[in-house]
């Protein structure tokens, strides 16, 4: 008979097999992101200077939500990002911080909007990430940066960090690397676009995918 896996080790393992995924495809290098998953009892997160590509499933470090180390190694030290996105997101099962090429470099790029730094190109965008918020530079392991996230997080499941890149969130693993893919493609289409005359969605088409895909935006 073929034994039941847990709940954890499933999570640990699918963690593991998409980091590697992610690592092979070019959209995490060295030992830069980290992903998280929420469990029935505490949560799952990828270690301090591990290389997505190279991720051992038992050494996964898992937390319980007053951010006590229950097992695995050390955990990233970008812990907050994750606690504060979950603390204010009860709905959203994992969260993936990358420092993908083309989401960066629009972190870096002057006169974004602050509000929607990413305009509504695609209705792929919209459907997976909705309005994108541009949070100023904080410091790598500023901790005052998970506060923002919390101010933020409630109306919109992904943020973009200024010279850093995105956290995505969505209802599972497979949801939020989606996500990010999309995002990273669309970051991709808007840098392609720089000082192009471009059509973007408007108003009424993006109430229509709304309405359509029953989004909350």
């Amino acid at each position: 008979m073929t034994a039941i896996l847990s709940e954890e080790t499933r999570e640990r393992d699918k963690i593991a097999r998409l980091s590697r995924s992610l690592y092979e495809r070019g959209l995490t290098a060295g030992s830069s992101g980290n992903i998280s998953v929420r469990l029935s009892e505490g949560w799952l997160l990828t270690p301090t200077n591990s290389c997505l590509g190279e991720l051992d499933p038992a050494r996964i470090s898992k937390l319980d939500w007053d951010g006590n180390l229950l097992a695995g190694d050390p955990p990233s030290k970008e812990a907050f990002l994750h606690r504060g996105m979950y603390d204010v997101r009860p709905k959203a099962g994992a969260i993936v911080h990358l420092h993908s090429t083309h989401s960066a470099a629009v972190s870096c790029m002057c006169g974004l909007d602050p509000a929607n730094c990413i305009p509504p190109l695609t209705p792929y965008f919209i459907m997976k990430i909705g309005r994108l918020p541009l949070v100023p530079y904080h410091r790598p392991g500023d901790k005052a940066l998970g506060e923002v996230i919390k101010t933020l997080a409630p109306k919109h499941s992904a943020v973009l960090l200024a010279n850093h890149g995105p956290v995505v969130s969505g209802p599972d693993l497979e949801g939020a690397i989606y996500a990010s893919e999309e995002l990273e493609e669309t970051a991709k289409i808007f840098l392609l676009l720089q000082n192009a005359r471009t059509n973007c969605l408007n108003a009424e088409q993006i109430e229509e995918l709304k309405v359509a895909f029953k989004l909350d935006i």
